[in-house]
């Protein structure tokens, strides 16, 4: 058990908030984790709810969670176990029960484990703890949450619904004295948040002193722990960034600088809403968004604004990337740079909305008629989701073509620590505009016949008057065209100018040991898993390398040898196979053994060590 009569000093601690959707669990996470970044520490979130509006109070399927892993060093995952759990009803601690480590710490609010409660989370005996068996390898800390929240609002005015959903800012007073975290930050936070709503601020900051005394008065009686600063972080400015505010801003920094307008046509949908919301409150710096009434009308008036020379996205999930389909074709036809943003989550159809999966990644690749080649991207954390979202912009408008950029749940909701950068120091965009001395003699289909880039003529521009639009057009001429021959010379042009894209992307690197036997593919939001359980292993002695992909059309163009040189390959992936499928088909000859999970949740970093090792001992 955990010496509760010192500070334990750890270099990573694991924490979890977990009650109903109506408990403020996301809140209290995301406040935690602001003081955690505040005070120099390395953090990495997960934002876990259900999809209901408000499933019914203290059922299972009403569990929402929030886990933040928060290190002195390098943080690479949300962390597969917690240390501390704050649960704030009997529904909750039967959902997460199995991520708690053993000698770990739950808080638990003692006025909501009645017996009625307990039955209805499906307890079958009066104690869930022990029947859980978590009350001998667990340290218990039962806190009168809710009676201590009425008491410090006493007074208040407040009715017995606010009172109850202020409970939660006792328990963030608590855990902010466990961790040593001052609560003035806290209030900050609160004050920011709930600067209109006087009396709601005055409550929330009244109870969260109150659960920081509160924990001092029990001191002798709970585990403290301390993480220092971390000094892997480089000089600079940070701030925490969830992925899709991240990919919001790399839209931004990409119209700034290409210095072209940048239009959002878009449709809510769980979980890609918040890049629209983000960029709704940019009118400041010119963007300009626009809440469609159906996905097809989102990317339909989104090509519209490329047509006119804008910087053009929308964003999405799965279902809509199919309904969005027929119109990214039009793009590859017409030659337009957009931009198509996809946080998968669940399905298929409605599926799971608020869990994530890499499930669209053939319909990303194929999931059009015609031979209709796009650019395929993906981000892998929450931060790098800005760098890719910029060089999705940067590509399409380069290299005249829509690209799809793949995120997904895990990334999109999740946050971590991100280094503002400088515009300054990112790289140029340079469009393919037409160019002076062409005017009065370029056609819609005049391309550079290296790079096969169709130059870009702004509708407005003096002597550049043309028509385009999704009939097959004449290769030269640019008039629309019926005639074989002509069709093929155009596929051939559309498919090499997207394979010609591979000579401006760089090329895969190899993470790991260097002289290993087995090589471990991943792609997108599984990075932080993989590499924690390859860094894991090498510790122990045992040599494991990852090939980690961002570019998937077209592969890197070191793809095949990185490849070739491993005895054995593993492919990783939150799908039944989807990208093995495809290096398949680029990289004949290999044997791809898969590693794939479906279940709406991110690997775990002990599944990934087990697998591996069975590969070593069989190797």
């Amino acid at each position: 058990m955990i010496d509760t009569n010192k500070i334990e000093e750890r270099e990573h601690v694991v924490v979890k908030f977990s009650g109903d959707s109506g408990d403020g669990m996301q809140l209290t996470g995301t406040l935690f984790s602001n003081l955690s970044a505040i005070l120099g520490n390395e953090i990495s979130t997960f934002p876990d709810y259900p999809s209901e509006i408000r499933a019914p109070q203290g059922t299972l399927g009403g569990v929402s969670g929030f886990q933040v892993h928060v290190g002195s060093s390098r943080v690479y995952t949300p962390g597969d176990d917690a240390d501390v759990m704050v649960v704030m009803n009997p529904a909750a601690l039967k959902v997460n029960a199995k991520g708690i480590k053993k000698g770990g710490i739950i808080i638990f609010d003692v006025d909501s484990f009645q017996p009625s409660d307990i039955q209805k989370a499906g307890f079958t005996t009066e104690n869930p703890f022990k029947e859980l068996k978590l009350s001998e390898t667990i340290q218990l800390v039962p806190t009168p949450l809710t009676s201590m929240t009425k008491a410090s609002l006493e007074g208040f005015g407040l009715d017995f619904k606010a009172v109850l959903r202020s409970k939660n800012m006792f328990a963030l007073g608590l855990i902010c004295f466990l961790f040593d975290r001052s609560v003035d930050q806290a209030i900050h936070f609160l004050e920011e948040k709930f600067k209109k709503k006087e009396t709601i601020l005055k409550a929330n900051v009244k109870v969260l002193v109150d659960g920081y005394n509160y924990a001092q008065n029990i001191d002798a009686s709970i585990a403290k722990f301390q993480v220092k600063k971390s000094h892997s972080i480089e000089k600079g400015k940070y701030t925490i960034i969830s992925g899709n505010k991240s990919a919001a801003w790399g839209l931004i920094a990409a119209s700034q600088k290409s210095e072209l307008p940048l239009f959002l046509g878009s449709y809510p949908i769980t979980p890609a809403t918040d890049i629209l919301h983000e960029l709704a409150l940019r009118k400041d710096l010119g963007v300009i968004t626009l809440q469609a009434e159906d996905e097809i009308a989102g990317v339909c008036t989104a090509i519209g604004a490329s047509f006119a020379g804008n910087l053009a996205a929308t964003c999405t999930s799965g279902p809509g990337l199919a309904l969005k389909s027929e119109a990214i074709g039009l793009a590859v036809m017409a030659e337009l740079p957009l931009v198509v943003i996809d946080v998968m989550r669940s399905g298929p159809s409605t599926g799971m909305p608020t869990k994530t999966e890499q499930t669209d990644l053939l319909q990303a690749l194929y999931g059009r008629n015609g031979e209709s080649p796009a650019v395929v991207m993906a981000a892998s954390t929450p931060d790098n989701c800005f760098q890719y979202a910029y060089m999705a912009c940067k590509i399409a408008l380069e290299h005249m073509t829509p690209v799809i950029l793949l995120s997904d749940a895990f990334i999109g909701n999740g946050s971590s620590l991100w280094k503002l950068p400088k515009l300054a120091e990112l790289p140029e965009i340079k469009p393919n505009y037409v160019k002076p001395e062409m005017k009065g003699e370029a056609k819609v289909t005049t391309r550079d016949e290296i790079s096969k880039v169709r130059y870009w003529s702004v509708p407005g521009m003096e002597g550049f008057a043309h028509r385009n639009g999704g009939l097959e057009k004449e290769y030269v001429k640019g008039g629309i065209a019926t005639d074989p021959k002509n069709h093929q010379k155009m596929v051939d042009a559309r498919q090499a100018k997207v394979n010609n894209i591979a000579n401006y992307i760089p090329d895969v690197k190899v993470e790991g040991a260097v002289d290993a036997d087995l090589l471990v593919i991943g792609w997108g939001g599984t990075h932080g898993h993989l590499i924690s359980a390859i860094n894991s292993l090498k510790k122990e002695g045992k040599k494991v390398a990852l090939a980690h992909f961002n570019y998937i059309n077209p592969l890197p163009k070191n793809t095949e040898e990185v490849i070739r040189k491993y005895k054995k390959v593993i492919v990783c992936e939150l799908n039944n196979g989807q990208f093995a499928s495809f290096l398949r088909s680029k990289v004949t000859g290999v044997d791809f053994e898969q590693y794939s999970k479906v279940e709406g949740q991110p690997f775990t970093v002990l599944e990934l060590k087990e697998r591996f090792n069975k590969i070593l001992e069989a190797l």
